[in-house]
């Protein structure tokens, strides 16, 4: 319990002091120097639900803009949940039917690495992997050489390829990582359970179907209702470093919005409001999801 208070004490200063910063979202801030940042607060003019009623204002540039960084949000997020998703169960059950300790060890510590390379360099890979032949890009070489197109393909200069592109760097560095929660369920299955499937003559796909994905189906619904609760969080350094020139349209999220509303062109209160939206909506989505599996009698988180 001692050695939680620090963990604890930096989740409440990092996690709910800056909470008190949500009042920005109803006022006209304007930081003044030489003044308390308690005094900034309280001294500051209110508006009330304006900046909320400019953001979803779609007659209006930056109401339509917030809209497409919502979509764009929305649209990454969903489609880098369920490739992802789908991914690491199908890898975790190819894994769970490799026999040999040692091999399987080995394929597990080769696909958990790229999960600590920090997105930085991640964002620079991805470049280089999806740039011309000229330029080393290995994606087009081996399309050419499939077969599959029959001229490189501009990647990054393509918007309708973006949010692909967002969820292939996404299952690249993360998907040999989420498979560890769906093989500590696998580990955790009764092997009588196996025994008495081929007893009764099931082959190896149908014990798969049968007993390790229904076994195991708990866990996949819950990490399902937690990861939905992160659908407007679809990430930074990728759609801030690739999301240039004609892809700036499709790359543009919320997390960027907010930057470029709060930072570069200092609407503090704006950009607050943006992101109080998100969280709120983000926390109806959880509790929708939640409500969801409840009703169909699976596992909930609450």
């Amino acid at each position: 319990m001692l050695m939680s208070i620090p963990m604890l004490l930096y989740v409440i200063l990092f996690a709910y002091v800056p909470l008190g910063g949500w009042v920005m979202a109803f006022q006209n801030f304007r930081p003044r120097f030489g003044v308390g940042p308690i005094r900034n607060l309280i001294e500051a003019e209110w508006v009330g639900l304006a900046h909320f009623r400019t953001l979803l204002d779609t007659s209006g540039h930056t109401g339509a803009r917030f809209i497409r960084a919502l979509t764009n949000t929305v649209g990454q997020s969903l489609l880098t949940l369920v490739v992802g998703t789908i991914s690491a169960i199908v890898l975790s059950l190819m894994l769970h039917e490799v026999r040999q300790t040692g091999i399987k060890r080995f394929i597990q510590n080769i696909l958990y690495l790229p999960h600590f390379l920090s997105w930085m360099i991640v964002t620079v890979l991805v470049s280089m992997a999806l740039a011309l032949p000229v330029s080393g890009g290995i994606i087009n070489d081996v399309l050419l050489a499939l077969r599959i197109i029959r001229e490189p393909i501009q990647f990054l200069a393509e918007p309708r390829y973006f949010w692909g592109i967002v969820a292939g760097a996404n299952l690249w560095r993360n998907l040999g990582w989420n498979t560890i929660i769906y093989m500590a369920s696998m580990t955790a299955i009764d092997p009588n359970l196996y025994e008495a499937a081929s007893i009764d003559g099931a082959n190896r796909y149908r014990k798969m179907w049968h007993i390790t994905l229904a076994t195991i189906r708990p866990t996949i619904i819950l990490l399902i209702i937690m990861n939905i609760g992160w659908l407007l969080a679809s990430g930074f350094e990728i759609q801030f470093f690739l999301g240039s020139g004609p892809s700036i349209a499709r790359a543009e999220n919320i997390d960027i919005f907010v930057l470029r509303f709060g930072i570069e062109q200092h609407n503090f209160g704006l950009a607050t409001a943006a992101g109080v939206f998100r969280t709120g909506v983000s926390i109806l989505l959880l509790l929708a999801a939640n409500l969801v599996a409840k009703l169909m009698k699976q596992e909930t988180l609450f």
